[in-house]
């Protein structure tokens, strides 16, 4: 499907029924307001965010009188944005956040929580899928916004590089590196990292942390940034580039998280560990028939204890400034954008996962790829922990892990008493900082 072919599939949704498990109706009270929006970049690129979300928001206009002042932010920025909104209470009406930073936010105290009232507008919580549901901020708090987009890591192969090869998709990170050699052919890389990206790089060290048996905060909610299962996971996943030499090392320059979809769909890199977006890698130009989807790897001999885990529960949350003096409005549009028919539009363009039940009837998210993601998701994804400090621990380990992955690609030797000594940095920092 062409680039084209998905906005259209985005105008498709477009009908005017009302029958949306929780969407707005004809205009009311709100008919006429100017709402703003900060949207994450879910897409291929802001441009291509812009011409999937506009006839969404037509279509909202239409139905409601309330106009969406849409402004897509970058992920590099989204969080300092956000944060520097919740200090000068100039922030939009609506945004997306990425469900990771739900508790830090939450303890901002900036936010609408989402009570019983406002669950009544979106059709009621058991529209919702549990575990998206649950990372809406701290366990026992009223939800700081609600799911719009889900998503789990998985390992995404090409099908057509496999079957040349004849390799299998790698079940264990030894299997990854042996299976990422052969591969890495021809200009051709095994896989493929957004190295420079400190949310990726956190993602993965939490989930390699996890493998090894680390536990990322103490039950007394003190940093263990440095214990030996991050160590170890957060070794492992920098050797993909210094040590097993799968991945190009200008990976390390990857900051946009668009980078190394598109190499993967271009074909420069047969294995790809990301969320689900299959239609971004179709809007690159990929063959959907040589889209392969498979479990990310296991260690072949994990430490006793440690827990079957290989992805973070994925998602973006929707969430509504207290400063906002449209609040109706928001939640109006709150409401639109959880029902099924927009959610089944969006999620289809961009390849993630609905956050609501009523919209899994659509063969979209029927086929086997899809299984995958929705496997990983129920029985071996974990949540960031849902504490305060959780987004000064993504920006703190998250940048360390940048910083290895930055060293390995210089060609300097990153050791375990290097990886130690930048994540024993990160901690100090998080336990200066209060």
């Amino acid at each position: 499907m062409t680039l084209s072919a998905l906005v259209l599939a985005a105008c498709g949704g477009g009908s005017d029924s009302d029958d949306d498990g929780g969407g707005s109706g004809a205009p009311g009270g709100s008919a006429g307001k100017t709402i703003t929006y900060w949207a994450s970049n879910q897409g291929t690129s802001i441009e291509h965010d812009k011409q999937v979300l506009k006839p969404e928001l037509d279509r909202f206009t239409q139905r409601t009188g309330i106009k969406v002042d849409l402004e897509v932010v970058p992920w590099d920025d989204l969080l300092n944005r956000i944060l520097a909104a919740t200090t000068s209470g100039k922030g939009p009406d609506v945004l997306n956040i990425g469900n990771t930073w739900s508790a830090s936010l939450q303890a901002t105290d900036a936010f609408v929580p989402i009570d019983d009232a406002v669950l009544a507008k979106v059709g009621g919580k058991d529209r919702f899928l549990a575990t998206p549901y649950a990372a809406t901020g701290a366990e026992g708090k009223p939800p700081m916004g609600l799911p719009v987009y889900s998503s789990s890591y998985a390992l995404y192969y090409n099908k057509k590089i496999f079957r040349e090869a004849g390799v299998q998709p790698p079940k264990t990170w030894e299997e990854m590196a042996e299976v990422g050699r052969k591969l890495s052919t021809d200009g051709r890389w095994g896989l493929a990292l957004e190295g420079g990206s400190y949310t990726e790089g956190v993602h993965h060290a939490f989930t390699f942390g996890k493998q090894y048996g680390a536990e990322i905060f103490t039950k007394d909610g003190k940093p263990a940034f440095n214990s030996p299962g991050m160590v170890q996971g957060v070794k492992r996943y920098v050797d993909l580039l210094a040590k097993d030499k799968i991945v190009n090392p200008s990976n390390a320059e990857y900051s946009q998280g668009t980078q190394s979809l598109k190499d993967f769909a271009t074909g420069k890199s047969a294995m790809l560990m990301w969320q689900a977006a299959q239609g971004s890698l179709v809007s690159n130009g990929m063959n959907p028939d040589d889209i392969g989807v498979a479990p990310i790897p296991f260690p072949a001999s994990a430490p006793a204890g440690a827990p079957r885990i290989n992805s973070m529960v994925g998602g973006i949350n929707m969430a509504v400034f207290k400063d906002s003096d449209a609040k109706d409005a928001a939640f109006e549009f709150m409401a639109f954008m959880t029902s099924a028919e927009t959610q089944k539009t969006l999620n289809k363009a961009y390849g993630s996962l609905p956050s609501v039940k009523d919209a899994y009837d659509d063969p979209a998210f029927q086929t086997e790829g899809v299984k995958v993601f929705q496997q990983a998701l129920a029985e071996t994804a974990a949540p960031l922990p849902q504490v305060p400090a959780e987004s000064q621990f993504e920006t703190l380990v998250g940048n360390a892990v940048k910083k290895l992955i930055a060293d390995a690609a210089s060609g300097k030797e990153v050791t375990e008493a290097a990886v130690k000594s930048a994540l024993d940095e990160a901690q100090e920092k998080m336990v200066a900082a209060g």
